[in-house]
């Protein structure tokens, strides 16, 4: 349980620097201003989950795996018209890689699809 909780914890890490790291880049900052923007950014994730505007983690994986069983490959926190959103890879037992969409702030099922 610990071995899961720590595989978890660490992507829930990899997520939100791949997220701040997407963002910096997409923004065209100077090279010496990505740090700060990867820092402000995950700043700016962190408080939205204590305030309770985003889900954690940890709580989108576990709804994720209740739908789609499998491996974790990669998870991105999206916004399109407004809504956020949590999209969770997965590589099923089966070798497919199906994408779990979830709703950041309810984690209510978006969709479901092949990836």
């Amino acid at each position: 349980m610990q071995m899961v909780l720590k595989s978890r914890l660490r992507w829930v890490f990899l997520a939100a620097l791949a997220l701040a790291t997407t963002l910096a880049l997409a923004s065209g900052a100077p090279a010496k201003d990505k740090k700060a923007k990867r820092a402000e950014e995950a700043n700016s994730i962190r408080a939205a989950v204590e305030r309770g505007d985003l889900l954690p983690l940890p709580r989108i994986l576990a709804l994720a795996q209740a739908r789609v069983k499998g491996e974790v490959l990669k998870i991105e926190l999206e916004q399109d018209d407004g809504v956020l959103s949590y999209e969770v890879k997965i590589l099923t037992r089966k070798g497919r890689v199906r994408e779990v969409e979830l709703d950041a702030r309810t984690g209510a099922l978006i969709k479901i699809e092949d990836d």
